[in-house]
């Protein structure tokens, strides 16, 4: 009867054994896709900010051009700024498919990547 006891809490040690290991694995996980997500956003913010950058240059330096082309420099800006406006109505209306599920479908297949998994 007391080696029935003494298997049991073997077991029962086993048991807890094997589900703080699971536990710890599935934190671990969890913590390699956040990362993965971060870095990705990271990434992105940073692109998006060095593209904005070379955006605001290029239409001022178009601004000026224009501007000297029609000898009224303040003409020149309000032509740019128009055709901003524009591009920015433009991506206002079709933002779903631009912007919101390109970055969707991005962190999902981040996220839930099976090939990398499965190298592990």
């Amino acid at each position: 009867m007391e080696q029935d006891f003494d298997n049991a809490e073997t077991f029962v040690d086993q048991v807890k054994e094997y589900v703080n290991t699971r536990l710890a694995q599935l934190k671990l996980s969890f913590a390699e896709k956040t990362s993965k997500v971060m870095s990705v956003m990271v990434a992105v913010v940073l692109s998006a900010l060095v593209f904005f950058l070379f955006l605001v240059l290029i239409c001022i330096a178009g601004a000026i051009v224009i501007g000297q082309s029609l000898e009224s420099f303040w003409l020149g800006f309000v032509i740019v700024g128009g055709i901003v406006l524009i591009a920015g109505f433009i991506l206002w209306i079709f933002k779903d498919w631009l912007i919101r599920k390109p970055i969707m479908n991005a962190l999902i297949k981040t996220m839930f990547d099976k090939e990398e998994d499965e190298k592990d």
